[in-house]
């Protein structure tokens, strides 16, 4: 009898991250014991380890006791200044009143309010330092008025990380041991280039741990198999996953996904399908798979691929030039197919999803669909800044309007104090 395909398919179990689990839990208790003694844990590894799926489970360890908020990197948004702290920090200020920043920044309100899109960056350069040092005095005295639920800050995809929060969190990691406050970090153990590389090592020689994540073994693939396609799944077919997957996390869910789409019963004359099935999941074997799903589906992830994650669904439609409720059908299909997750704001089912999709736009296209987002954000009253990112990728071409709006967006750059962006 083959497997049935299931509506809802179960959450996919944390295999062999014990000592991962272990170390987060010994940070959490020492963050809510006497002494509130907080610090930076440190997470890396290869795309598709399980880093993502590691971050939530500290997530639901920390909730009960602790306020916990998140932040995530990415390549398409790594040149947005103090994106990264905006996602840490907002949420934590939003129950705090109206203006919630002023009473913490004091003083430094003017300086530091703007990098945390609490205020409309205006007049001169700000000091990047003094910058910094009013973010430090806001995490401080938040971490204060939290003692009874100390703060969690959760950063994802660390590597993709702008460099503006990156350097922040360098610099406040020495103060950590001191503060009622836990950094959990994660980020890709290959090499990074530019200054993230250098900051990314900064953060982990100030971190109480370091811990690099490896991929799953033979025994913890079969299991993850019988899980997902039931017992019948025999050793033969669990050790070709194994070999087809070298243990990825995110490949075997996906390949192990492909099995029940096919109906494939998971026994050893169904082994020669798998290397098929397998590179079906990433690079142009995913492209294709989201090829046939159809012109819209492959236009409005082309947007979402272009405007980055967390963006909301109208923006998207508006540049695939799709109506409402054309982009719904699209982004349920997407769904269906494994490609997206959140449907709005659009989130992609994987970083390594997002980044195949991107560089799989012909550069003509994308190029076209840059110049498009650049008017799409800024008609959606996103600001200069945030258009610019995209302006920066379009053919000079003696546009003055383009480099009016690029001088609007260094100026508010400047005025957020990030001259590097």
């Amino acid at each position: 009898m083959l497997p049935s395909r299931p509506e809802h398919r179960s959450a996919v179990p944390l295999l062999e991250r014990e000592p991962e689990l272990a170390a987060a839990a010994r940070a959490v208790d020492a963050l809510c014991g006497p002494a509130a003694s907080g610090g930076l844990l440190i997470y890396r590894g290869e795309a598709g380890i399980g880093k993502t799926a590691l971050l939530a489970a500290v997530r639901r360890l920390a909730r009960d006791r602790c306020t916990v908020h998140g932040a995530q990197g990415g390549e398409t948004v790594a040149s947005v200044p103090f994106h990264v702290v905006r996602q840490l920090l907002r949420p934590a200020l939003a129950g705090l009143g109206e203006d919630p920043a002023r009473p913490l920044l004091g003083d430094g309100y003017d300086v530091a309010a703007p990098a945390l899109g609490l205020a409309a960056p205006s007049g001169p350069a700000a000091d990047p330092q003094g910058v910094r040092d009013g973010l430090d005095r806001v995490v401080a005295r938040l971490a204060e008025r939290h003692r009874s639920r100390p703060l969690v800050l959760l950063v994802d995809d660390a590597h993709g990380a702008d460099t503006e929060s990156l350097t922040w969190l360098a610099a406040l990691s020495a103060s950590l041991p001191a503060l009622p406050l836990l950094v959990v970090l994660a980020h890709r153990a290959e090499p990074v280039s530019g200054s993230a590389a250098a900051l990314l090592g900064r953060l982990g020689a100030a971190a109480r741990l370091r811990l690099t994540l490896h991929p799953f073994s033979p025994g913890a693939t079969a299991e993850l198999a019988r899980a997902t396609l039931g017992d019948r799944a025999d050793d033969p077919f669990c050790r070709e996953v194994w070999a087809v997957t070298g243990g990825n996390p995110y490949e075997t869910v996906e390949l192990l996904a492909r099995v029940q789409d096919r109906f494939l019963d998971p026994v050893e004359r169904s082994v020669p399908r798998l290397r098929d099935l397998g590179a079906s999941a990433r690079g142009s074997g995913l492209v294709a798979r989201l090829e046939k799903l159809g012109t819209g589906p492959t236009r409005l992830a082309w947007a979402a691929a272009v405007l980055g994650a967390g963006i909301p669904r109208g923006l998207a439609a508006t540049l695939a030039g799709m109506t409402p409720a054309e982009a719904a059908g699209c982004t349920e299909r997407l769904r269906e197919a494994r490609i997206v997750t959140a449907t709005d704001p659009m989130e992609f089912a994987h970083p390594l999803i997002a980044t195949a999709i991107y560089r799989s736009i012909p550069p003509a296209t994308r190029t076209a669909l840059h110049g498009r987002a650049a008017w799409a954000v800024a008609h959606a009253g996103l600001g200069a800044a945030a258009a610019s990112r995209h302006l920066l990728e379009i053919h000079p071409d003696d546009d003055e309007e383009v480099v009016a709006q690029l001088r609007r967006a260094a100026r508010e750059h400047l005025a957020v104090g990030a001259p590097e962006a």
